[in-house]
């Protein structure tokens, strides 16, 4: 393919190199003339690994050029990848100057082009940039219109400087933010053959997949930094504990517990932490990341209370009480919580929950129902059914067989979704479903 990569920073050098060596014919576009002569002599306008020998390499085999000329160039070619900057501002909030002022150069010149042309972002923006304002620049600067006339998509990378070449061929994945199906078959032809599995998502979604990425590198590297800090203080290697830490891949380097759905609670969680947090005061160690675990859960159990509350009905029906399926366990359960801030606002509330029976309840687990739900006896039925003919709001937290089969009459009720259900995508299109975090 033919192809214009708009910025010749790390991501945009490093595209334009890869592409090029993958047997496509590369123009590389950059403001800064200095940036466009090195690449023109088969230099490296950016150091990282392997990144010289390889533009020397394309660039005297004519497979890669650089120009300032942005109208030349995306006449030359028919797909644009846009790797300009997107700096922070002083407040934290992205500048966008530069991908504006790319998308508007663009849009002009795509009034001379007679085929169709694909536009394909690949800087850091955040969800909502590019089909709110990256969108309307180009058509208004062009005259055509996005899906039809021309094309746009949005590509994210995943390139870790010092490694950004080896990872262009080896990615973890692909993600193909389309506006449309032909834009996003234009852009999975450019990395045909790379492993990694491919990701055609809606546009705002790829988006987003970058900021999900870093914020949880962030929050790996802060995670280990403040175990270690814990541990040097308390006389221990924080690198044999991150040992048998990383050998369980079965919970914690998993897909386990990385699936939004309702705040956690249980017997051990909520404790723990509190007890590591409180070693860290003790050893006057600050462990602010730690430290925000748990408010951080009470915050989006709040969430769930004020889905509730804007629904506007006092009668609720719970489905699921326990803290986990499958399990009678009602020790910090955040269902129970909730049951328990709905009762003190003077809801009418009925609950089901196919594994918690007063009778069977016993120990420390009777003890904390007792001490936090007392009437619970009263509120509990041993129908799904009856729950729903209670409620005009059904609070769904379980997936139980018996839950299902009831909220399938649930006609036009409102569904506070806590847990995701199965059917979730095809209930999202019924006015009365809330998901509480999709």
């Amino acid at each position: 393919m033919k192809i214009s990569v708009f910025g010749l920073g790390y991501v945009g050098c490093v595209s334009a190199a890869c592409l090029a060596a993958s047997g496509h014919e590369v123009v590389g576009v950059d403001v800064n003339p200095l940036k466009v002569d090195l690449v023109t002599r088969g230099q490296a306008p950016v150091v990282e690994e392997r990144i010289g020998e390889l533009i020397s390499e394309v660039v005297r085999g004519g497979a890669l050029r650089a120009t300032t000329d942005v109208s030349a160039a995306v006449a030359a070619t028919e797909i644009s990848l846009v790797c300009v900057g997107t700096p922070s501002a002083p407040n934290g909030s992205l500048s966008t100057v530069y991908l504006e002022r790319v998308s508007e150069q663009i849009g002009r010149a795509l009034t001379t082009k007679a085929e169709r042309h694909t536009v394909v972002f690949r800087s850091t923006m955040l969800p909502g940039t590019c089909a709110d304002l990256l969108v309307p620049i180009l058509e208004r600067a062009s005259g055509l219109g996005a899906g039809h006339d021309f094309g746009v998509a949005v590509n994210p990378e995943f390139l870790r400087e010092g490694t950004s070449v080896r990872d262009f061929f080896e990615p973890p994945k692909t993600v193909i933010g389309e506006f449309d199906t032909e834009s996003g078959d234009v852009v999975a032809a450019l990395y045909a053959g790379l492993p990694g599995q491919v990701f055609r998502v809606p546009v705002a979604v790829a988006e987003m997949t970058k900021y999900a990425d870093n914020a949880f590198h962030g929050l790996k590297i802060g995670f280990a930094n403040e175990i270690g800090a814990i541990c040097r203080a308390l006389g221990l290697d924080s690198h044999r504990v991150m040992d048998v830490f990383l050998a369980d891949s079965k919970l914690n380097i998993s897909a386990a517990y990385l699936r939004p759905g309702f705040a956690f609670g249980g017997s051990c969680l909520p404790k723990d932490l509190r007890g590591l947090v409180y070693a860290a005061r003790r050893a006057d160690v600050s462990v602010p990341l730690l430290a925000h675990v748990l408010p951080s859960n009470e915050d989006h159990l709040r969430r769930a209370f004020e889905l509730v509350a804007a629904a506007g009905s006092r009668k609720i029906g719970l489905f699921g009480l326990s803290f986990k399926p499958g399990t009678d366990d009602l020790r910090e359960s955040p269902l129970v919580e909730l049951a328990e801030r709905l009762l003190g606002k003077g809801y009418d509330l009925r609950i089901y929950d196919a594994n918690v029976s007063l009778s069977r309840l016993m120990g420390a687990n009777r003890d904390y129902i007792e001490s936090r739900l007392p009437h619970l006896g009263d509120l509990l039925t041993h129908s799904a059914a009856d729950v729903l003919a209670h409620a005009d709001v059904c609070v769904v937290g379980c997936k139980d067989p018996a839950v299902l089969g009831a909220l399938d009459d649930a006609g036009d009720r409102t569904i506070i979704d806590l847990v995701r259900l199965p059917d979730a995508d095809a209930r999202r299109a019924h006015p009365g479903y809330v998901g509480l975090g999709w």
